[in-house]
């Protein structure tokens, strides 16, 4: 799975921290309001959806990557956290990826994701007063161990 595909996707799992409010929904990632690392090509377009399940998350990503290819992604994860279970895209089978959720107040939060037990990105996400922006600052280290940084920005549709 693209890099900024997993940094994306966190956008909607703060949703699962702050139950219905204020996360869930429909985001469009803004390419213009966000910088990329210089290794990362951002996609033309990104649209993630989430919806609230009982006790998980349902989050489905679609989209356009910077060579033109289609991106579709769907999995689901406990509102605590845990393991991310993909039914379409993902990483390769028999690879697990582990969501850490912490709450720092009603408009932020910070999540640690881990795939096979390793630490591979730490997000500090902050939602505008508005309701309308989430802003998240992405550091990770991506398959060839090589470092990243990022600050995404997605607009609520």
């Amino acid at each position: 799975m693209p890099k900024f595909l997993y940094l994306f996707s966190i956008f909607l799992l703060e949703g699962s921290i702050f139950a219905a409010e204020p996360f869930a929904g429909t985001w469009t990632l803004s390419i213009a309001k966000s910088k990329f690392g210089e290794s990362d090509k951002p996609p033309r377009q990104l649209v993630m959806v989430i919806q609230e399940q009982g006790d998980q998350d349902v989050v489905t990503v679609n989209g356009v990557a910077a060579d033109g290819s289609p991106i579709s992604t769907k999995y689901t994860v406990l509102k605590t956290g845990g393991e991310e279970k993909f039914s379409e895209g993902g990483p390769s089978a028999g690879t697990s990826v582990v969501l850490a959720k912490r709450r720092v107040d009603s408009r932020t939060a910070d999540f640690r994701r881990s795939q096979n037990g390793r630490v591979i990105q730490t997000v500090h996400t902050v939602l505008s007063a508005d309701g309308k922006t989430m802003t998240q600052t992405v550091k990770g280290t991506d398959s060839q161990a090589k470092s990243y940084e990022s600050v995404e920005v997605a607009d609520r549709q």
